[in-house]
């Protein structure tokens, strides 16, 4: 008795069944992106009609005020507020370097006894500044043991100023110092552009 061979023929039909099952999958994918990402009736929450027409509100500030009648008052030195200026510098340009690089212009003077005047060289800078304004004076009356210490903030429109250097600019300097070079300049022509 000889045994029947199994014939090759039904292995085909599951074949065709297989790609014709992953032409759904591909079709179904594509129906599933094509729909809106949002639901319908339901909005965003922003309007750009009430952006463009958003009135400017007025801020209130309120001024707080403390009692330093029984607070300590010691005296401080101009050399304490550098001392501890340049502790909060080191302090920023580790945690935040943007506040740092923001407020390492800025200038603090001791003024009166219990004065303290902060010389800043742009608006930006003291928004900047106002984030660890707070925190600085805090340890600072804290380290000096004075509490009744004011600060006075003042526009530094010098320190603003920044002045683009050039060669020519650098070179007449130079030539203050030393007039022969203004002779060299001419014997030799040079290009300072």
């Amino acid at each position: 008795m000889k045994i029947p061979e199994k014939a090759p023929e039904k292995k085909e039909p599951v074949k065709t069944v297989q790609t014709v099952q992953s032409e759904e999958v591909q079709n179904t994918t594509i129906n599933k992106t094509t729909k809106p990402l949002s639901r319908p009736g339901i909005s965003s929450g922003f309007s750009i009609n009430s952006f463009l027409n958003k009135e400017e509100k007025v801020e209130t500030t309120e001024n707080v005020v403390v009692k330093t009648e029984n607070l300590p008052q010691h005296h401080f030195t101009d050399t304490d507020l550098q001392m501890e200026w340049k502790i909060m510098l080191k302090q920023l340009q580790v945690k935040n370097t943007f506040i740092f690089n923001a407020v390492k212009t800025f200038k603090l003077e001791k003024k009166e006894e219990n004065k303290i005047k902060v010389l800043f060289p742009s608006d930006s800078a003291k928004v900047e500044f106002d984030k660890v304004s707070g925190e600085f004076f805090n340890h600072f009356r804290k380290k000096v043991q004075n509490h009744a210490i004011e600060v006075e903030y003042e526009r530094d429109v010098e320190n603003l100023k920044i002045e683009v250097v050039t060669k020519r600019k650098i070179f007449e300097k130079f030539i203050e110092k030393n007039p022969l070079l203004r002779d060299l300049d001419d014997l030799m022509k040079f290009d300072l552009t």
